[in-house]
């Protein structure tokens, strides 16, 4: 049996319990357990406070975990990162009030700045030759300008909207933060097996995001154009029609090219494109 430890509430527990139905992995959500079973994968999900996670997984109380990148680098616990999830994205950045005069990062010399992260701030800081005053706060740090308890703030940013509504303006972006997977490093045999297979199912639904599987019936004489268009995984399948001046072209487009691609590919005469969503995709 292997212990997962993740977070209790908030948006990574949404995006992980997501990710584990899509891997198939079933879960009965509660919140009033600490601990739950799978019920048809030999996994046990360990339910605690984000900033618990990276040391319950170093002290061996959870086998595994899933947690923000920002906690990982602020616990700096002895634990292992074993993959990038690319889900619940944000960033650690530095804010200051939308009236000061910004010039630069020397503007935080001789300042207070109000963190609930004091580890990262505190070596960026060092990095980059910087004296300030480091407040540590957990809460609403973004109010700390507003009251007088501090200069400048050094926060969790998504979309900036808190930020804005406090009359604050993002100066520096010290981290690009994710969900990362992390494991104890002493993990024995049976249970770096069983996390292999959960890598396995992990990996197809993160391969499949973002991906459409299309069809669509393409002139032979215009095929070698078409196919340059087209940045099928290795090559995109090509099925011979009933009509000999006719194929059928099979491929997956990233979301992000879509459109982009689907105009060219119209341009170029191909007919009866079908777009389907893809659930998982092994690699």
């Amino acid at each position: 049996m292997l212990r997962i430890a993740v977070q209790s509430k908030g948006r990574l527990y949404d995006d992980t319990m997501s990710l584990l139905n899509e891997a198939d992995i079933k879960v009965s959500p509660s919140k009033r357990t600490l601990l739950v079973q799978s019920t048809n994968f030999p996994l046990e999900l360990l339910y605690l406070r984000d900033d618990d996670i990276p040391q319950s997984v170093a002290t061996g109380v959870a086998d595994i975990g899933i947690v923000g990148l920002n906690e990982y680098e602020e616990r700096q616990e002895d634990a292992e990162i074993i993959e990038r999830l690319g889900f619940s994205s944000c960033r650690l950045s530095l804010a200051i009030p939308k009236a000061a005069e910004y010039q630069g990062i020397k503007w935080f010399n001789g300042k207070k700045i109000a963190t609930s992260y004091p580890g990262i701030l505190r070596r960026y800081l060092e990095n980059n030759n910087i004296r300030a005053e480091v407040h540590v706060i957990t809460g609403s740090v973004e109010i700390s300008p507003g009251i007088g308890l501090a200069d400048a703030i050094f926060d969790i940013v998504s979309s900036g909207s808190t930020l804005i509504s406090n009359n604050l303006v993002e100066v520096e972006t010290v981290m690009q933060s994710e969900a990362v997977l992390i494991a104890n490093k002493s993990l024995d045999e049976d249970k770096r097996g069983i996390l292999k297979e959960m890598m396995f199912r992990f990996e197809a639904v993160m391969a499949a995001q973002g991906k459409k599987y299309v069809r669509m019936n393409a002139p032979k004489a215009r095929l070698g154009e078409i196919l340059a268009v087209l940045p099928g995984l290795k090559s995109p399948t090509v099925i011979p029609l009933a009509d000999e001046e006719w194929c059928s072209v099979h491929s997956v487009l990233d979301e992000k090219q879509f459109w982009e691609i689907i105009g060219k590919l119209k341009e170029l005469g191909a007919q009866g494109i079908l777009v389907n969503p893809i659930e998982k995709m092994i690699l």
